[in-house]
């Protein structure tokens, strides 16, 4: 039995420009690196191979960023074909590639297609001009439908990212957002709070007095409405932040739910391997120095024991809106839910943020609102 994970995460870290709120690991307007890049990823993936002996096949694929598509439709190619050496994506098997709208021509999506992508993940965020001017994107809403558009055409499955509690984002605003983005050919829509990361300039920003938080009541509003419209639109709403037309559920970030194990690759790339955790540099510099010498570069490696991994599991499961069995997970990890975690899960149902009902432990929609918080007890 092959003993490697069936989902393999790979990460290109290049983009057009660096957006204030974003704290991914990425490097803008440096594309002279691009080529040594190539080489230290395929230097990468060339150890990986070794020690398995042989091509490995998986259920999914997942090219993140950064900005793949800001790569060149020759370079798509390569990566494409350099992919293909390590990975045998299975019949059925879901390939996705992140995108933004800027560049995305139709040359380029049909290149997609050509190396097997099945699945866009296009980082839209707004149809409102003015919002996607503050978040500093560099597209604007009508170009964004039509890429949606042909996007759809060409490659079928495509999600859109959307992200509400936008300082100045009305709710009139978030709701015409909503509105559009339903009324175009996608199957699958992630809603994301803009979060402050510290060290990013919004964070920066916003604690000089620049930027203004939205509130929380609004931010709150928002989301709810989200579920409201998506769910009402024939979106399930499967996890904390992510609703999909039936059948269209993201199969690799169900990987991660499910607390099973992956595969990584790349710059500031996580991975989850025979139980151990481990994280590539975040500093691209730093990785493409270290692979040029031939020697991997790992941030931080974490052993992780059966308690561990159980938590981790029950935080991870929590974020799914059916939950989890109890009786699946006491039998996976050997160990009673109250025995592991009784105190946490007594809390969470005094409170009213979770409920156990016919045996599959939940969030409630008062859970859902603290889902961060109210999931972090368990570990």
């Amino acid at each position: 039995m092959n003993p490697w994970p069936r989902a393999v995460y790979l990460h290109v870290p290049f983009c057009l420009h660096h957006c204030g709120y974003c704290d991914f690991t990425l490097v803008a307007r440096r594309d002279h690196l691009i080529p040594q890049w190539f080489d230290c990823l395929q230097r990468e993936l060339e150890q990986h191979l070794a020690q398995a002996g042989t091509r490995l096949p998986v259920d999914t694929l997942f090219i993140g960023g950064g900005t793949p598509t800001h790569l060149s439709i020759p370079q798509l190619r390569q990566l494409g074909a350099l992919i293909d050496r390590c990975f045998e994506l299975q019949p059925g098997g879901e390939y996705s590639m992140e995108a933004n709208p800027d560049g995305l021509e139709l040359e380029k999506l049909q290149a997609l297609r050509q190396i097997g992508i099945n699945r866009l993940s296009l980082g839209v965020q707004s149809f409102d001009d003015d919002v996607l001017r503050l978040l500093e994107r560099t597209h604007r809403a009508d170009g964004a439908a039509e890429v949606v558009r042909q996007a759809a055409e060409v490659l079928g499955s495509v999600s859109l990212d959307l992200m509400f509690g936008v300082p100045g984002q009305t709710q009139s605003s978030w709701s015409a957002s909503l509105e559009r983005a339903i009324g175009l050919p996608v199957v699958h829509i992630s809603t994301y709070g803009l979060t402050w990361e510290q060290g990013t300039p919004f964070y920066r920003r916003q604690r000089n007095g620049q930027l203004q938080r939205a509130e929380e009541e609004l931010e709150r509003a928002q989301y709810l409405l989200a579920i409201e419209r998506l769910t009402g639109a024939g979106f399930e709403h499967y996890e904390v932040s992510n609703f999909a037309r039936s059948g269209h559920q993201c199969r690799h970030n169900l990987v991660y739910w499910h607390a099973e194990e992956y595969l990584a690759f790349g710059p500031g790339a996580a991975r989850y391997v025979q139980g151990v955790r481990s994280t590539n540099c975040r500093s691209v510099v730093k990785w493409l120095r270290s692979w040029a010498e031939g020697q991997a570069c790992v941030e931080d490696e974490e052993c992780c024991d059966a308690e561990q991994r159980a938590r981790e599991a029950i935080m991870l499961g929590l974020r799914l809106r059916r939950g989890f069995s109890v009786e699946e997970f006491e039998r996976r990890f050997g160990v009673q839910l109250s025995a592991l975690a009784g105190r946490a899960l007594e809390q969470g149902l005094r409170r009213g943020q979770l409920e156990l009902r016919d045996g599959w432990l939940r969030l409630t929609e008062a859970g859902l609102l603290l889902a961060d918080s109210v999931t972090a007890d368990f570990l």
